[in-house]
């Protein structure tokens, strides 16, 4: 075969698809590891199992949105105004680790600015040692 850049095309097309396969596959197979490690949608963190040969390290997360506008009239409202430059990074993130170890009081008039939603969980399959 004579190399052109139609050739090579042909042959990526074939292997995004064979790509794109692998990875339905793949996330085919850690949704039932899920399922059978009967873990909740919302996992936040990491769980460990050992299964025969292997062991399954399942870490979720969960990606939170933060309401940039309706965040600083909450704020402005409950005179919190001063807490944000220490509970979120601006373009507003929020810095989970400043917001859990902060009082309710504070964090809770915050709570409707912010939308959170389960991301995929991340694997890691290994042998044992």
């Amino acid at each position: 075969m004579i190399a052109t850049l139609d050739n090579y095309s042909a042959l990526w097309v074939e292997a995004k698809a064979r790509e794109a396969k692998a990875i339905k596959d793949r996330r085919d197979i850690e949704d039932e590891m899920i399922r059978l490690m009967n873990l909740p949608e919302t996992l936040e963190g990491t769980k460990t199992e050992k299964a025969g040969q292997f062991v399954v390290k399942v870490t979720g997360r969960i990606n939170r949105k933060v309401n940039g506008d309706m965040l600083q009239e909450l704020a402005a409202e409950h005179g919190l105004s001063d807490h944000l430059t220490s509970l979120f990074r601006w373009k507003p993130e929020i810095n989970m680790a400043a917001w859990k170890a902060t009082d309710a009081a504070i964090t809770t008039p915050l709570l409707r600015a912010i939308t959170s939603e389960a991301g995929r969980p991340s694997f890691a399959v290994n042998a044992q040692e």
